[in-house]
């Protein structure tokens, strides 16, 4: 197995400095069954992570109703690690209480979830706060006067955004510099080699507005692991209630998983090492954000690093997908 160094990039056109790999903290939690219910479990993954060079987490308050904001706290706190050379992002828009005022990107929300996400990570200041999705019922004026705020009380260092149109995303860069708002740093959204509708939506804007990219979903929920067969059994585990990756076992993308599994056998690599290294290769991306379970597929990801691919083996892997925006995702 390849084991990368870990390296450091800067978030967009910030001198935020980040691992080139983020761990996610969404499968730390028990709100679904195939979360990591074991907090000792989810420890040792982050503290392993720290040990790797990681510095950059990212969460968010919706994450397990705030279950994974606490274990990425707790970790944290207990870690022998200068805080100021961690980088914790974390999110806000999903509903967290029923009733009025549970969700949203209202000024009111946005204010009382900051206070809420600070305590559960036990930390002075968020680095990376993100609007995790675009609140059609509030004014961005009013969002992003709510982030400013944020910022300027020190509670926030960096505002990001994540999954939305790029009409969308431009009209809140340009709602910011027109009204001397804090500006979106970053945009988190669905990036793959076999997901790439954001090529053709907001990854051409986010490189002209040197915006930095964190993708989610880097291994289309373990489609790009190589452990699902084109003639095996797709009805079981995950994918028998994911609509999305039901959705990706298509002609188009088992091609990209046969081309994937020959060039990972030429580079003494996995699957999921050539995915990643595809997407490291990216000038547009400053960061995938990973999600494993256990310290195994962690150290498999981190072993992306040390993956260098040529022109040739990137044209292979992309030739069988040709990048639609697709409206249905891109408008949730």
């Amino acid at each position: 197995m390849k084991v990368g160094a870990m390296e450091y990039t800067h978030l967009g056109d910030t001198g935020l400095e980040v691992s080139q790999l983020c761990l996610g903290c969404m499968n730390f939690g028990t709100e679904q069954p195939w979360m990591v219910h074991d907090r000792d479990q989810a420890r040792a993954v982050i503290e392993r992570a720290l040990d790797l060079g990681i510095n950059f987490f990212d969460t968010a308050n919706v994450y397990s109703h705030g279950e994974s904001e606490s274990i990425l706290g707790d970790v944290l706190a207990d870690a022998d690690r200068d805080r100021a050379e961690l980088v914790v992002a974390t999110k806000v828009y999903g509903e967290m209480h029923e009733g009025p005022n549970g969700q949203g990107l209202s000024r009111k929300h946005v204010l009382d979830q900051a206070e809420a996400s600070l305590e559960r990570l036990g930390t002075d200041y968020i680095d990376l706060y993100q609007i995790h999705r675009w609140d059609e019922h509030t004014p961005i004026e009013e969002t992003l006067s709510a982030l400013d705020r944020l910022v300027e009380d020190g509670k926030v260092r960096y505002v990001g955004a994540s999954t939305m149109p790029a009409w969308r995303f431009m009209k809140a860069l340009h709602e910011a510099d027109v009204d001397n708002y804090e500006r979106f740093v970053s945009m988190q959204c669905e990036y793959n080699l076999v997901d790439r509708h954001e090529e053709a939506n907001v990854l051409p804007l986010c490189a002209d507005q040197e915006i930095g990219v964190i993708p989610w979903s880097p291994l289309a929920g373990g489609f790009l692991t190589g452990k699902y067969d084109r003639d095996g059994d797709p009805d079981s585990g995950r994918a028998a209630t994911d609509e999305f990756m039901e959705k990706r076992f298509t002609d188009e993308n088992w091609a990209v998983v046969e081309e994937l599994r020959e060039i990972a056998d030429a580079n003494d690599a996995t699957p999921a090492q050539v995915a990643l290294a595809w997407l490291l290769h990216k000038e547009v991306v400053d960061a995938p954000i990973v999600g494993p379970r256990t310290i195994d597929h962690l150290e498999d990801n981190v072993g992306a690093l040390a993956v260098d691919l040529t022109d040739a083996e990137i044209d292979r892997l992309e030739a069988p997908v040709t990048p639609v925006w697709n409206r249905e995702i891109g408008d949730v």
